[in-house]
């Protein structure tokens, strides 16, 4: 069965440090495919993902970038990360998440500035776990490797709903987790310059970007149907101003379209773009 068939919309969502511009990018113009990426924002590598970005053509408000200052703890990342991601959930109803656990995001990350716990990272992934829908878990960036190593670890075992033990067993690699051996890592003192007024402007304009999403993507979701029916459709599109088989652009999503060129219109494009998800890490 084509993955079409049974994937209408993805969800991608990146809690690494660096904006996740290339998937940003793939899907800056549909409505399939919604790019949430969390990011220090501002004279850091790319550069990329203003709060003003936020998709082109059919794919207008489908693209959010949440831009964080230096030191950001769990706190005030969960304070954006939960509303944000819930109101998501709730407009866009993804049929499958990809979540990005870049482990940058980690108090003490040699090319990081936040400043997450890694229990703190993985209650990012606890929640999106709490829809209870496919969830695809991706790696990413992360540059202190023992604490990658511990992150991931711990994440696993949320993933999987097991709670990992603190103390760390025996293994070749023991050495690497020293002085204390153990799990988990305390933040630092690092000053917070995220204000509670700038996540609250953050955490405001995001969701009015999403309010502006009454409904979830409107093509009409239902089995392609055979390859026959699409033949007479095509014959019919000469008055047809929306129609324009090499583009999803023009489509008037008001309009009452005719469900076959819906179909045929969007099952390969969307096709080749899950499966770019999917092996992009």
């Amino acid at each position: 069965m084509p993955i079409s068939h049974f994937l209408q919309r993805v969800l991608y969502v990146d809690i690494d440090i660096h904006h996740g511009d290339g998937v940003e990018e793939a899907f800056y113009t549909t409505d399939r495919v919604m790019t949430v990426s969390f990011h220090k924002f501002g004279d850091y590598f790319p550069g990329t993902g203003d709060i003003r970005d936020i998709g082109y053509g059919k794919g207008k408000y489908y693209s959010l970038n949440v831009p964080l200052d230096d030191g950001i703890d769990d706190e005030s990342y969960h304070f954006l990360f939960k509303p944000i991601i819930g109101k998501v959930m709730e407009v866009f109803r993804p049929g499958a998440v990809v979540l990005q656990c870049g482990a940058d995001s980690l108090s003490g990350d040699r090319l990081g500035c936040f400043n997450l716990s890694i229990r703190g990272h993985a209650e990012c992934v606890k929640y999106m776990r709490s829809f209870n829908m496919p969830l695809l878990l991706l790696g990413g960036g992360g540059y202190t490797i023992w604490n990658v190593a511990r992150c991931w670890c711990y994440e696993t075992g949320v993933a999987l709903g097991i709670e990992v033990d603190d103390k760390m067993p025996q293994h070749e690699y023991y050495e690497y987790f020293g002085p204390d051996y153990t799990l988990h890592v305390a933040p630092s003192n690092m000053e917070n310059k995220n204000s509670r007024h700038l996540l609250e402007e953050i955490q405001s304009k995001l969701l009015e970007n999403l309010s502006r999403l009454q409904h979830a993507p409107s093509v009409q979701f239902q089995e392609r149907p055979p390859d026959s029916d699409l033949g007479e459709a095509e014959e019919d599109h000469d008055g047809d101003e929306t129609w324009d088989p090499d583009s999803d652009m023009d489509v008037d999503v008001e309009c009452e379209l005719v469900p076959s060129k819906v179909k045929k219109e969007i099952v390969e494009p969307q096709l080749n773009g899950l499966v770019c998800i999917s092996v992009g890490y």
